[in-house]
């Protein structure tokens, strides 16, 4: 098959929908099929094989969106897929469905990012709560004229029924073992990370993502002055030098045995993700707005106690009580 991929997000922006675009790309490679990506430029020329097609996008807070131009219809008529897969549609993926209806394509999108738990996040009182409203009739127009919508998680598949967009289905997430298993605990590298951020044997509390407000890292402050642990912190973000402020004066000013200030390790892939993962002894997940939590996966993957809000994705990740 052919499968044209148009995406809000792409390399070398880090996030969820980025991780799922580039493993589609992968598992579409190794089963012989192929794919174009549409993405907001800057961005690799190919990936897995695939030819990649940039978008002009502007930065917001820290992310780069990309705009609907002509370049989405350019890039699917030359390429004449048999289906086009709109990854966590919302601007890009407007133009994607937009040109897809035109060129008579069927469509299969994809709900990653919960876009009104933002929206409503960024509004004080009924400006936020109406802005909310206004960007679920968005998503409920834009996923009603997509042949098929995907949820990774029952709790978010259950969210889109009841804001009655139609023909909605399950669409799980599996994690990379190969990459991500305990093994490397006992790994040379891991060990000297390990030393190197617990020096006294602290309790490392770990976290992996970006690092922003819908994110809700400020609930680790309470976090921060427990006795004998340290927080370590992978990933980057708008709220970077904030919440750093913030962790930092909440371990100086603990009443308990002043505990190390927090590790900021910036943004990782690959063998050193793993490792920083290995390196942790608890993984915290902060937000209440995930409808998956592919970090969740990766942390239980690495052999790691998982704790996280009781609410959407994480629901479907975590066993209360035994893994988390």
């Amino acid at each position: 098959m052919r499968i044209a991929i148009v995406t809000e997000s792409f390399l070398p922006s880090l996030n969820g929908v980025t991780t799922s675009v580039c493993r589609v790309a992968e598992s579409l490679r190794d089963l012989g099929h192929e794919a174009t990506i549409v993405a907001p430029g800057p961005a690799p020329t190919t990936f897995a094989g695939h030819r990649v097609r940039t978008l002009p996008g502007v930065p917001v807070r820290g992310f780069r969106a990309g705009l609907p131009t002509a370049g989405v219809r350019r890039a699917l008529r030359d390429f004449d897929p048999d289906v086009v897969h709109l990854a966590s549609p919302f601007l890009v993926g407007a133009g994607g469905v937009s040109q897809a209806e035109r060129l008579r394509l069927p469509t299969v999108a994809v709900y990653q990012t919960d876009m009104p738990s933002y929206v409503r996040q960024h509004g004080p009182g009924a400006l936020g709560h109406g802005a909310s409203q206004a960007t679920w009739r968005w998503v409920r127009r834009l996923h009603s004229r997509a042949d098929l919508t995907l949820a990774p998680s029952r709790p978010t598949l259950e969210e889109l029924r009841r804001h009655e967009v139609p023909r909605t289905d399950l669409w799980g997430r599996g994690v990379d073992t190969r990459l991500f298993h305990p093994g490397h605990q006992d790994d040379p590298r891991t060990l000297d990370l390990r030393r190197a951020l617990a020096p006294d044997g602290e309790v490392l509390l770990g976290y992996v993502g970006r690092l922003a407000p819908e994110k809700e890292l400020h609930r680790l402050v309470a976090l921060a002055g427990l006795p004998g642990t340290r927080l370590v912190l992978v990933g980057e973000g708008p709220s970077r030098n904030e919440l750093g402020a913030r962790l930092a004066e909440a371990v100086a000013t603990s009443r308990q045995r002043p505990n190390l200030p927090p590790a900021f390790l910036g943004p990782m892939t690959g063998e050193a993700l793993a490792r920083s993962y290995a390196a942790m002894d608890l993984f915290v997940h902060t937000g209440t707005k995930e409808t998956f939590g592919q970090t969740l996966q990766e942390a239980a993957a690495s052999g790691l106690p998982v704790l996280a809000p009781a609410v959407g994705g994480p629901l479907d990740l975590v066993d209360h009580g035994r893994s988390g």
